[in-house]
């Protein structure tokens, strides 16, 4: 994980006392007197971050609190949670408990908070990609628009989406996501309903327009509110998990428009309007449950529909609080309703240290994502009729989560996230050649049909790189408006992505395939160059602090002016 280093000395052992073997340079003397006043500490080596590593050795009873700068006296005080952070009634350098508390307690946070933010990020799934499902049904054709309209209307989803990232992070730290998320469902369901009364393009346009405006800005609103509850390498595992409910939502909007589109001429609409009315209603209900299912945080959980004891006791609230602050003390610099200054915004923009990861959200999905806008199109274009075009999606949909989980995990486990990210493409590189090589007018339609479904199951690497910008991010702040910021560039590739498969180069895009091609081979040199970026930043880091005394690296966390990942004891993760 990108690291804060404790002051000079090792790790205390299990008994609670510094390791007989010092760091280089580390001349603290700390009183048998003074340790015998602190609770021991847990085994750093006794952490296992998924059940399947747990040895037969594991012992629920054992301490899990692990070591910190929290335990050091000289940086316990620099590192010291502001008096207005929401959750410092909570905060104890004291508190311990044992992995069977804190194993029980993630798995209470996964169902009270985890399961309701996948549900939630189904919603939007299902009203921003049904247009997919309602091109099988005549959609274009009873609208009077072309294949360069449908990209157009994708194109300004994008940019609306987009444009409204930024803006909508900035509402959220002011009003506090718990209020701001169910306003943007209940707003944009109300726009995805109101699609079942389009009457042309420009309807089509407007209604696009206003659906990327609402939505825009809900997926980082939502990664900043978990990152509350979960430790970094929770957080990533979970993002695979929340990225994994997209994919389920297209599976159930597959299912849902097979049989809503069999509504066509009931009251003498297409079935396509009773698809975008029925699931915008759907979101309308989700909306909202939300106002009452969302905490503002781990200590605010009571209310007149969660209970008023709320849902943690005050052991658990301490234990949520203590182990995130822990691992990341920059989590308490902000509170979760302080807007964020313009000076503060411009602060967080102009963090060059984020560009690279920025830049892989840009570029990671243009080589499979105008393939999966148009696979409904090409699937009908086989042949396959309404119904199996919306079925056949979803085999892919299937490997997709699979393979994305897998490479999620493979990434924590292994500590290792530009080269596993980088999976994706090397996954995607032998279909697009043979795309590329072959003369697909002459071939079977099952075998494009399976070279396509093979290429869209790609692991994607989005959970990886949401999490790996939000730990390098190192602070609240920046933390708010890098993960609109990634979003952003996200966007803008899919904006790009949507006008690669052009008219005049249907339907077999001969060109946009060499183009994505192309893309693809830039896109693993161009993890390998960030890799070698973050390790040239963590080796010019530790050359200046490894070069400082004991008393001037005291020195410099009492009086530095750095903050976030330009401290010098801060450590990319890479």
């Amino acid at each position: 994980m990108a690291t804060v280093l404790t002051q000079g000395g090792s790790p205390p052992s299990a008994d609670g006392t510094n390791s007989p073997t010092e760091s280089k340079g580390s001349n603290i003397n700390v009183s048998s007197e003074t340790l015998s006043s602190i609770p021991p500490l847990g085994i750093a080596l006794a952490e296992r971050r998924f059940w399947f590593q747990r040895a037969s050795s594991y012992d629920p009873t054992a301490i899990a609190t692990q070591v910190s700068v929290f335990d050091d006296p000289d940086t316990a005080e620099k590192y010291q949670p502001r008096p207005d952070w929401e959750n410092i009634h909570r905060f104890d350098p004291l508190e311990r408990w044992t992995w069977g508390e804190e194993h029980r307690l993630i798995r209470k946070i996964d169902w009270r908070i985890m399961v309701w933010a996948c549900i939630m990020f189904m919603a939007l799934e299902l009203d921003r990609a049904n247009i997919g499902q309602a091109l099988t049904d005549n959609f274009l054709g009873d609208l009077h628009m072309t294949t360069n309209d449908y990209n157009l209307g994708n194109s300004i989803f994008k940019l609306a989406f987009l444009c409204a990232e930024l803006p909508s992070q900035l509402v959220s730290k002011w009003m506090g996501p718990d209020r701001w998320i169910p306003s943007q469902m209940v707003l944009w369901s109300i726009v995805a309903t109101a699609q079942f009364w389009l009457q042309g393009r420009t309807s089509f346009l407007a209604c696009r327009a206003l659906l990327g405006i609402l939505q825009g800005g809900f997926i980082p609103d939502v990664i900043l509110y978990l990152s509350y509850f979960y430790k970094h390498h929770e957080l990533s595992l979970r993002l695979g998990f929340f990225w994994t409910a997209m994919s389920i939502a297209d599976i159930a909007s597959a299912l849902l428009a097979y049989g809503l589109l069999h509504m066509r001429g009931v009251q003498g609409h297409a079935g396509w309007r009773w698809l975008f009315l029925i699931e915008g209603l759907m979101t309308l209900v989700i909306g909202i449950f939300a106002f009452v299912l969302m905490p503002a945080g781990p200590c605010h959980t009571a209310s007149w529909f969660r209970g008023k004891n709320g849902w943690f006791t005050e052991k658990e609230e301490k234990i949520i609080v203590n182990r995130v602050i822990r691992e990341d003390p920059s989590k308490s610099d902000m509170h979760n309703r302080e807007p964020i200054t313009p000076r503060l915004l411009w602060q967080s923009l102009k963090d060059f240290d984020l560009w690279p990861i920025y830049i892989l959200g840009l570029v990671f999905q243009m080589p499979m994502a105008p393939i999966g806008q148009y696979l409904t199109l090409t699937l009908r274009g086989l042949h396959f009729d309404t119904f199996q075009a919306n079925l056949l999606t979803i085999p892919y949909t299937v490997i997709h989560m699979i393979t994305m989980l897998g490479i999620t995990y493979l990434g924590e486990i292994f500590n290792e996230l530009t080269l596993i990210a980088a999976s994706g493409q090397i996954w995607a590189l032998p279909f697009l050649i043979y795309l590329n090589s072959v003369d697909t007018a002459g071939v079977n339609r099952w075998v494009i049909y399976a070279v396509t479904t093979l290429l869209l199951g790609y692991p994607n690497a989005h959970p990886i790189q949401v999490g790996w910008n939000s730990r390098n991010s190192n602070t609240v702040r920046s933390r708010t408006v890098s993960a609109a910021c990634y979003n952003m560039f996200v966007q803008a590739g899919g904006i790009v992505s949507s006008n690669i498969y052009r008219k005049d180069d249907a339907p077999l895009y001969r060109r946009a395939n060499k183009q994505l091609l192309a893309i693809c081979c830039m896109n693993i040199a161009l993890y390998v160059l960030v890799k070698a970026y973050y390790l040239f930043r963590n080796k010019q880091k530790a050359r200046e602090w490894e070069a400082m005394t004991t008393e001037a690296r005291l020195e410099y966390l009492a009086t530095t002016t750095d903050k976030g990942n330009k401290r010098l004891d801060f450590r990319f993760q890479h």
